[in-house]
């Protein structure tokens, strides 16, 4: 959004060139999420403590677990999604297919993480919605994105399953890409999910594994260091980068209101994204 205005300036104010760099992006990427979160986070909370969405606590955890995190707000996913969002839509190039698919399924599955955030919530209970519902929900979204991103990607080297430190073994999934890549995203977003137990424990392997994704994703789709690196060129992939990079910046901030003792927690509205986030990226790589 704010990088295609700026762009139609470029040739007005020569400096403005730098913005077409995708390194510098992500670096605005990774500031403005971290800023939005810090900024939208104490009073999202005071908000969510205000309205009682309080996360109801598992019965059969330990005793001193449930004392402590009795009264502690919920759906902090909703801090994170807002400044990644945010961020992706000011600085990524919103024509790009594969950040309009990321979007998607980050957008698609956190609404259904908070609306089993919001069931836990209602019913006062940690079953929310019922784990088959949840699984079918995952598996619709994720072939709704894939078909569309099939049908859109026409170039053949999409289908193939590459393989680490073995660059001649290469798999054409034709299209069982799709039901491979729909576990691969559920999967994922699961895992993350499943992960997500304790202050701080799901948003820092996500920082970790986001940066990791963000350097290859710039690699990846850099013709002079992939020719040199001799790994597959895919065009448009290095864009994903400035997704990495927002969503570093806002899952740091969020910790800064994770960290023990947690003031909020991620719930499923952030975990199942994230994940999902991270499962959709195999397609590129």
């Amino acid at each position: 959004m704010l990088y295609e205005f700026l762009l139609n300036y470029v040739e007005v104010f020569s400096f403005l060139n730098v913005f077409k760099y995708i390194t510098f992006r992500t670096g605005l990427a990774f500031f403005t999420s971290l800023v939005i979160t810090l900024m939208i986070g104490g009073p999202l909370i005071k908000l969510f403590s205000n309205k009682k969405i309080f996360n109801p606590i598992r019965e059969d955890g330990p005793s001193n677990h449930i004392i402590k995190k009795i009264g502690t707000p919920t759906m902090g996913g909703v801090i994170i999604l807002l400044g990644l969002i945010i961020s992706v839509l000011l600085w990524a190039d919103l024509k790009n297919i594969y950040i309009i698919f990321c979007l998607y399924i980050v957008s698609s599955f956190g609404v259904l993480g908070a609306y089993d955030d919001y069931k836990k919530i209602i019913n006062s209970n940690s079953r929310g919605i019922s784990s088959k519902i949840k699984i079918i929900m995952q598996i619709f979204l994720a072939l709704f994105g894939l078909v569309i991103l099939t049908y859109i990607v026409e170039y053949e080297e999409f289908r193939n399953l590459y393989f680490p430190f073995f660059k001649n073994l290469i798999i054409n999934l034709g299209w069982f890409f799709i039901p491979f890549s729909i576990f691969v995203i559920v999967g994922s977003s699961n895992a993350v999910n499943l992960t997500d137990g304790l202050d701080g424990l799901a948003t820092v392997p996500v920082i970790l594994v986001a940066g990791c994704f963000a350097f290859i994703s710039y690699v990846t789709g850099n013709i002079v260091f992939s020719e040199y690196l001799q790994i597959l060129y895919i065009e448009g992939t290095g864009e994903i980068s400035i997704f990495c990079g927002a969503i570093i910046g806002s899952c740091l901030g969020f910790l800064w209101f994770n960290a023990p003792p947690a003031k909020i927690f991620m719930g499923d509205t952030g975990s199942l994204s994230l994940g999902g986030f991270f499962g959709c990226r195999w397609n590129y790589y």
